[in-house]
């Protein structure tokens, strides 16, 4: 019988509550790994826990952080640590559509409608702060729980196909997502030292509460299959799976890369 992929590891996911980093925490669960998820929410991470366990034997965990606050994912690794005694994965799914977003729910104001002329400065700095800096502190405060372990490990960014694709409406979300698959480049580069790899996934349109509002109206479902060549919506387990091979020593040659699950709008 195969050994699970992730047997014997621990996994930290960011926004584990709902859509692509739920689906994340179910698959690695899956593939034999014990599971801490944060998010914000305490009710929405208990659901979450509960549903990882429903559908796995491994342990898990829910940890309440938001990743805004250096303070709070510190605390969330130092609990992992305490408690699992390690950290081996990582997946930074932590993330907002527009600065009105709330996380794990439907909005249909959600979609590129927001000029960049006509946006609030603090609705610019909001989605940068959550989908970059957050990212950004995820990575540095795994990458020094590895370093002490003396373990190495491997952290997964979830981007955007949008850090390609330029969406007008939506420059904030698309420059957050830019910067995220440049900081997995560049932070790749440092850590190789570390036997850390970094390595980050650009999703195209998924199934998710991000996109629900906009699958619920009939021209922005068309918009959405309409700039995919596949025609469909991508499926959570489908980034899950991406993410767990860059998770796992499948792809122990891969670093400071950026895959894009996309149904093909946009390869190269």
């Amino acid at each position: 019988m195969a050994v699970a992929r992730l047997e014997g590891k621990v996994a930290v996911i960011t926004g584990g509550a709902s859509g692509i980093g739920k689906a994340c925490a179910i698959r690695f669960a899956e593939e034999g790994a014990n599971i801490v998820i944060s998010d914000i929410g305490g009710e929405r991470i208990e659901s979450a826990v509960g549903d990882i366990r429903n559908s796995t034997n491994g342990q898990v965990i829910g940890v309440e952080a938001n990743v805004c606050f250096e303070e709070e994912i510190s605390a969330l690794f130092d609990q992992s640590v305490n408690e699992l005694g390690r950290v081996d994965c990582v997946v930074a799914a932590a993330g907002v559509a527009s600065a009105n977003y709330v996380s794990g729910t439907a909005n249909a104001n959600d979609g590129p409608d927001h000029p960049l002329i006509e946006q609030p400065l603090e609705d610019w700095n909001r989605v940068l702060q959550i989908n970059l800096t957050g990212v950004m502190l995820t990575n540095r405060l795994a990458a020094r729980h590895m370093i002490a372990l003396g373990n190495g490990g491997s952290i997964v960014n979830i981007a955007s196909t949008a850090a390609r694709v330029a969406l007008p409406g939506a420059v904030d979300y698309c420059v957050s997502k830019a910067g995220v698959a440049m900081l997995t480049h560049a932070f790749a580069m440092e850590m190789i030292e570390h036997n850390i790899r970094v390595n980050a996934i650009g999703p195209g349109f998924i199934e998710t509460p991000m996109t629900q509002g906009m699958q619920d109206d009939p021209e922005g479902l068309d918009m959405m299959k309409g700039m995919t060549p596949m025609g469909r919506l991508g499926r959570p387990v489908e980034m899950a799976n991406t993410a767990l091979y860059l998770a796992c020593d499948e792809s122990s040659y891969t670093t400071g890369a950026t895959l894009y699950p996309n149904g093909g709008m946009f390869v190269g």
